[in-house]
């Protein structure tokens, strides 16, 4: 782990006693670095001391040592957040929050459009690079889509993040930031759709600790309805609707489960076919919560939220949506990975 301050780095290979990287698919801000440090030394008193708040960043990465140089991989570089310490025994304690932070801390100054822009993700990129000019903005879409974009308006104050995150959800698609510091956007995932990123089982040759399963009604909904009204354009206001509507599913609308229903509106639909494809987008995402499952495997630091698990326990073998995870940053903390969703996996 290596701290650095306006660019330059501050102090190389930070010691650490205890720490972990959470990463959280449902969070705004989807990476955060809780950390501990023993060495006093190093509890910041001036602002440009290599732990303090002013724009200090760490670069954290975990890996294995082998025999003659160790194989890293990158968890994320963090904006320091918080650090406090009793200045006589310590230790420093401190928290980090990944680049999202400084879109959402930028609020517009003025009333910004999307006009002028031809696509969604030459848009993205103006608004995340009017924060951050050297900012990495990457479409991993599968079929690297990049729509044509209404015209769409934010008030002064408002939340520039949440301006990127609506466009990007007018592509039908989600937008983070990843390991690697780039802002990356995304297909929504689904155990449909997704390739399998790791396989995970117990019994001999698995790397699967425990298991715990539940099912929650919480977040499912079983209907999505998309509207939009755009004053700029002067369309009239558009709305579209996806329903579970398979009869063998136990979340159904009408069945047993009830009628439970989410609503999302932008101005950045216009049409109510736009309005129906992202009811259906989200609709996906929306049942995916009614059942849940947590792990407690070997780490494995590459895994991102979004990725698809095939898990093979106590009988079953079942693909899910990894939500969040926790990578210890030490050789004692354990990991734990949230997954949602749940589809048997038929493929033999």
């Amino acid at each position: 782990m290596d701290a650095y301050y306006n660019g330059a780095l501050a102090v190389a290979d930070l010691p650490i006693s205890d720490g972990s990287v959470s990463v959280d698919r449902g969070s705004k801000i989807r990476r955060t670095l809780s950390l501990t440090v023993d060495d006093l030394s190093l509890l910041p008193w001036d602002a440009t001391d290599p732990l303090a708040v002013y724009g200090q960043e760490l670069v954290v990465s975990r890996g294995i040592w082998f025999a003659d140089a160790p194989e890293m991989v990158p968890l994320g570089t963090f904006i320091i957040d918080e650090p406090n310490a009793d200045v006589h025994t310590g230790p420093i304690t401190l928290t980090g929050k990944s680049r999202e932070l400084s879109i959402q801390d930028d609020k517009f100054l003025a009333p910004t459009s999307t006009r002028g822009y031809g696509g969604c993700v030459s848009a993205i990129t103006a608004l995340i690079r009017g924060t951050l000019p050297n900012a990495v903005v990457v479409n991993l879409t599968s079929d690297g889509r990049d729509p044509a974009l209404p015209v769409a308006t934010w008030d002064t104050n408002a939340d520039r993040w949440d301006a990127v995150a609506q466009i990007a959800t007018s592509m039908n698609a989600e937008i983070y930031v990843d390991a690697l510091d780039r802002f990356v956007i995304v297909d929504i995932p689904t155990v449909a759709t997704a390739a399998v990123a790791w396989d995970v089982a117990d019994g001999e040759g698995g790397t699967l600790v425990s298991a715990g399963r539940q099912m929650s009604r919480s977040n499912v909904f079983n209907r999505v309805v998309v509207s939009g009204e755009n004053t700029a354009s002067g369309s009239a206001p558009v709305s579209g609707v996806a329903y579970d509507n398979d009869p063998n599913s136990p979340t159904r609308w009408g069945g047993p489960f009830g009628k439970i229903t989410k609503t999302y509106s932008s101005a950045l639909f216009t049409t109510n076919g736009a309005c129906a494809a992202a009811a259906g987008y989200m609709l996906a995402d929306a049942l995916a919560p009614n059942i849940q499952a947590s792990l407690a495997t070997i780490p494995n630091p590459a895994l991102e939220a979004g990725d698809c698990l095939r898990v093979n326990a106590a009988g079953r073998k079942d693909l899910f949506i990894v939500q969040s995870l926790s990578v210890p940053l030490t050789a004692e903390g354990s990991f734990s990975v949230t997954l949602r969703g749940g589809k048997e996996d038929t493929t033999g």
